[in-house]
This record gives structure tokens, sequence and C-alpha cells, in this order.
């Protein structure tokens, strides 16, 4: 069923629960987010577009433009139906594509690239019976290999990634981020009341030099 979420500064986005629909896992990468001025800004692996309206909606004055990247035609639709419920046509922008097919015309573009990706392993862990919405959370159709690939074609150098990933996975990403010139710069673990972290928040800078800032972990 088609519905509406309310976030800052009167910004609507349309969710439909027959799809995929976002969790506190995105609401914490969009704050997570470190947002510059005149940010040309695009949100990977975007779904309805939840992390990018919301980055948005917290530092309108700060977001030049955003552009969404969905291979899911059902969700990739829920976004542009959203762009135009809040009459942002001449700012933010969609793309229906795999990124393993990220067209050239956005390589180095980006000064700040939000991605909340699959973060099983294929074959491994939870699956869900709807292929829609196990797509979004297993690396079916999207290894991150391929992801850290196309992070590092679209960001402009000094740009950076936000992203959220499994905590169990935190190696393979340092990893696969740094085989495509990105440096991870900040990470924060995030767990659920006295639990182990069960997921981490990090920023990467393309072209950025070693070092990294351990933020305390957060609750959610």
């Amino acid at each position: 069923m088609l519905s509406k979420e309310y976030l800052e500064n009167g910004v609507e986005i349309y969710q439909d629960d027959k799809l995929y629909t976002f969790t506190s896992d995105s609401i914490l990468l969009s704050k997570f987010a470190a947002v510059k001025k005149n940010e040309v800004m695009a949100d990977f692996c975007s779904g309805s577009g939840i992390v990018g309206f919301n980055v948005y909606a917290l530092q309108p004055e700060k977001i030049k433009s955003v552009t969404f990247f969905e291979m899911q035609k059902p969700l990739y639709d829920l976004s542009v139906k959203s762009i135009s419920l809040n009459g942002f046509n001449d700012k933010f922008f969609a793309e229906n594509v795999r990124l393993q097919d990220l067209p050239k015309t956005y390589y180095g573009k980006f000064s700040l690239i939000v991605c909340n990706p699959p973060y099983m392993k294929d074959g491994s862990g939870e699956t869900n019976k709807d292929d829609l919405i196990s797509v979004c959370k297993a690396e079916k159709t999207l290894p991150l290999k391929d992801l850290a690939s196309a992070l590092g074609k679209a960001l402009k150098f000094g740009g950076r990634v936000a992203l959220i990933h499994r905590a169990d996975r935190l190696a393979e990403v340092v990893r696969a981020l740094y085989e495509n010139g990105i440096e991870t710069k900040r990470l924060q673990l995030i767990s659920s009341g006295d639990k182990p972290p069960y997921a981490f928040l990090l920023e990467g800078v393309k072209g950025g030099k070693p070092g990294v800032k351990l933020l305390n972990t957060v609750k959610n």
C-alpha cells in the first residue's frame, strides 16, 4: 500500500509496503553524512530515495543537486514520484541503472555519495521470498567489489562517500574502498542496547591521506 513519510522542512516521500521500505539505519546514515556547501550529491542503491531526501531535508541550503541511482524500476518510480511531489525537478534527478553500468557522464562528478547497500553476501544469512526485497538485502546483483568500483569512478578527487554496512564486514569494506582509491577517514559503530555493534557508518575520501577518526558508538 502506498503511503507518505514526512521529513524535516516539509519534505515528503512515498513508500510502498509491497517493496523494500526504509529502516532507522537510513536515518542514521543521513545524519552521519557530513555535508558541505554546494554539494553535488548522489544516492547509490537509493531505493525510494529516503537517504538522499533526508540529507537534503536536514540541510537544504547546502545541496546543489541530488541524483538517485536505483536498479529496481518500482523503487526508482517511487523516487521519481516523490521528486514531483516536492516540486524538486530542478534539483533532484533519478537514474534507473545498475551501478556496474554507471554512465561515463557521471565519472568524477560527485562531491558526496551516500549509500545504504545490500549488507549480506549472496547465498548467506537471511533471505526473503520476495525477490524485490531480497535484492535490497543481499548482494544478488551488486557485489561489494562492484559497488566500490562504481564509487571510485563517480567520486571526484577529494569527494566523500558516506555508507552504512554490517559490522562483521568492516575489513572487507575498508579494503574494497582502498583498492578503488578511497581512504577511510571517519568510522562509527552502531549497536542496539547493550549488544555488540551490528553495523557501522563510514566516511571515505577519494585520494585522502591515511588516518581514521573513530567516533563514539551510536545506539539505535
